[in-house]
């Protein structure tokens, strides 16, 4: 029964906005009511959600193995999102400068292809040692 009542409040809390932002832009005013509108409905299917899923039932780990089981899925996944995060900022700043540097001149293509890879390898990296974590 929770699960429909969620459901329910959850189709409605995402029509009624796109509606008030309708009848807004028909009449031509802003959307500030739309935005409220919205974020009202969004915090309080939030709240409802926590009531209703969240009964008061705690449950918790039995022996100390369980949270070391956690500890390796919590590392695994820093170890590839930060990786990631780094390979990006890297592919950023080496990509830019590669179109910059062909621009001028086409003929360091293969240059400038292998220093994008480089960076790139660094999500490559962390991706293993998320393995070995797990594995």
């Amino acid at each position: 029964m929770a699960k429909i009542i969620l459901t329910v409040i959850l189709v409605f809390s995402m029509v009624i906005p796109f509606g008030g932002y309708y009848l807004s832009r028909k009449k031509e005013r802003s959307f500030k009511a739309s935005l409220a509108v919205n974020i009202l409905l969004f915090f309080g299917t939030l709240v409802t959600a926590d009531m209703l899923l969240f009964s008061g039932h705690i449950y918790a780990a039995d022996t100390a193995a369980a949270s070391a089981e956690g500890w390796r899925y919590l590392a695994a996944a820093l170890s590839t999102g930060l990786s990631c995060i780094g390979a990006g900022v890297a592919v950023a700043s080496a990509a830019s400068a590669a179109i910059g540097a062909l621009s001028e001149d086409s003929s360091i293509m293969g240059k400038a292809l292998i220093f994008v890879a480089l960076a790139e390898s660094i999500a490559l990296y962390g991706l293993l040692i998320s393995f070995s974590i797990l594995g």
